[in-house]
């Protein structure tokens, strides 16, 4: 294995890998990424057993192909810190990989190539097409509530399901539930749907950009895979599951509050100052065009505020972790927001008033 590569290329695709790269250490090879290279690119893949990445880069100059894997963090440092366009030589020298520039001598030991752990693939017949802003979209609406190393394993990551020419994404972590939906490029023929985990699902968000590229996704029994731009991540799925949403989901007689997303989102921050740290639960008392916003905590601190709003119905008074609202005010874009309270312990249903494709659970906090 002989070959050039440009700094920037070479950084690109290691940046890629490194986060499924295995942290802990369970086996050695896993620190390391794997190199593929042939006569006019440079393959490198990354996998932690449960994942895999793998990119294709362009060499500048080719000497002779072959393969081997080389410390993916280390690499990656060295890489990154040299100067701007720089030219690299990677080269094998018996169980060492040289890498030169004009000004340094590098040497990162080895492992080899065969015993790089393979990922086992499904034979997946249908592909679906959807754009990659698109997609960024659905995981940014959604992926803040996933439940994190519950007991409940099916709550640790994404629910997809993908129906005709839709997919819908869905997260919750039993206190509060996220879903959002989109259209697909193409329609497909069979539904299909699956649990993508959470750590899989941060690096597919790394993956999709904000450019006009598709990405590529085979959904199948126990694993998914998706293409963007010669990049392809693989992960396996989790067993189990998933709660049914749409039960979650509120309906039937609900009293509707409209009100700025942005003074609400303010309003809140100044009030959950004085919250109880633990439950950090603020009050809401709904009246006629008003809104009543309150906290305290056990060193009797409290604080209030009106909030103008529009609301014709009877009166609510709830209470909710104030993260839970924040987080979902947060990724909401429209300048107002509507809720729909069902009463005073039961949950609430946010929603954006310009689309269909959001909805958002809260379940009440019992003070």
């Amino acid at each position: 294995m002989d070959f050039y590569i440009t700094k920037e290329e070479v950084v690109k695709s290691l940046n890629l890998t490194l986060g499924v790269v295995e942290k802990r250490q369970t086996l050695p090879i896993l620190s390391n990424v794997l190199f593929e290279v042939d006569e006019s690119s440079l393959k490198l893949t990354a996998t932690d057993l449960e994942s895999e990445i793998s990119t294709t880069s362009t060499i500048s100059n080719y000497k002779s192909g072959g393969k081997t894997t080389a410390p993916a963090r280390k690499l990656s440092d060295l890489c990154r810190l040299l100067p701007d366009m720089t030219e690299i030589h990677f080269f094998l020298d018996g169980d060492n990989l040289k890498i030169e520039t004009d000004s340094g001598k590098y040497n990162l030991s080895t492992l080899p190539s065969e015993d790089f752990p393979v990922f086992e693939l499904e034979d997946i017949q249908s592909q679906i097409n959807i754009s990659s802003q698109n997609l960024k979209t659905l995981i940014s609406k959604t992926a803040f509530a996933m439940g994190n190393q519950d007991w409940r394993h099916y709550l640790n990551g994404l629910f997809l399901l993908i129906d005709d020419k839709t997919i819908t994404t869905v997260a919750t972590d039993a206190h509060r539930l996220a879903m959002a939906s989109s259209l697909l490029n193409e329609a497909i023929s069979d539904s299909t749907n699956g649990i993508v985990p959470r750590k899989s699902i941060n690096e597919i968000g790394k993956l999709v950009g904000d450019g006009s590229e598709n990405a590529l996704i085979n959904l199948g029994q126990t694993s998914i895979a998706v293409n963007i731009s010669g990049t392809t991540f693989v992960s396996k799925l989790i067993e189990g599951k998933f709660p049914d949403y749409e039960q979650v989901i509120p309906s039937g007689e609900s009293s509707l509050l409209i009100v700025d997303r942005k003074k609400l989102s303010e309003s809140l921050s100044r009030v959950s100052v004085l919250s109880s740290e633990k439950y950090k639960g603020i009050r809401i008392i709904t009246n006629k065009n008003s809104l009543n916003i309150s906290a305290n905590n056990p060193e009797k601190e409290q604080g209030e505020e009106n909030l103008t709003c529009e609301y014709d119905g009877e009166e609510v008074d709830i209470a909710f972790n104030v993260n839970y609202l924040q987080e979902i005010l947060s990724t909401l874009d429209s300048e107002k927001i509507e809720i729909n309270f069902f009463g005073s312990d039961k949950s609430c249903l946010i929603t954006d008033p310009n689309s269909d494709d959001l909805k958002y659970v809260v379940m009440p906090l019992l003070i």
